[in-house]
């Protein structure tokens, strides 16, 4: 079931913390850089973020969430999180599918991601995202941007 989630609420805080932790820890196996910022967060910083949280849960388990912003002119996919426990098992496409059918309107779609990310890079592509640009934030490590119109 996918639902929006209450990020305010410190309980649901920690839920998106123990989901969100260990996929990030993967990502950063993945592009050989462990200074991705959302391992730094914490429940304040999560209660304190204006991004939306829709999250994916099954047996009441919190699996997988989705964030995003909405500005005037675009929407911004901010964070997109599987716990490694379930991976590969089509979660994550899931929740692009649920974004792009149910929440959006006509808006451009903005997300990045690692650079070395296959998985996540695929699954923007294969969602209709186009890659757009490709920027070093530290050296040697590349941010892939994309968008969908």
């Amino acid at each position: 079931m996918i639902k929006r989630l209450d990020n305010k609420d410190e309980r649901i805080a920690n839920l998106i913390l123990n989901v969100q932790i260990p996929a990030y820890k993967v990502e950063a196996k993945i592009i050989g850089f462990d200074g991705i910022p959302q391992l730094m967060d914490t429940v304040e910083t999560i209660t304190s973020s204006t991004e939306i949280f829709i999250g994916y849960s099954e047996n009441k388990e919190l699996k997988a969430f989705l964030s995003y912003t909405e500005s005037e002119s675009e929407y911004q996919i901010c964070r997109l999180v599987v716990h490694p426990m379930f991976f590969k098992q089509g979660i994550a496409r899931n929740l692009v599918n649920y974004f792009l059918n149910d929440i959006i309107d006509q808006k451009k779609i903005i997300v990045s991601t690692g650079a070395d990310n296959l998985p996540a890079i695929n699954l923007y592509k294969s969602s209709g995202f186009i890659f757009t640009k490709k920027i070093e934030v530290v050296p040697n490590l590349y941010i892939a941007f994309f968008e969908r119109v």
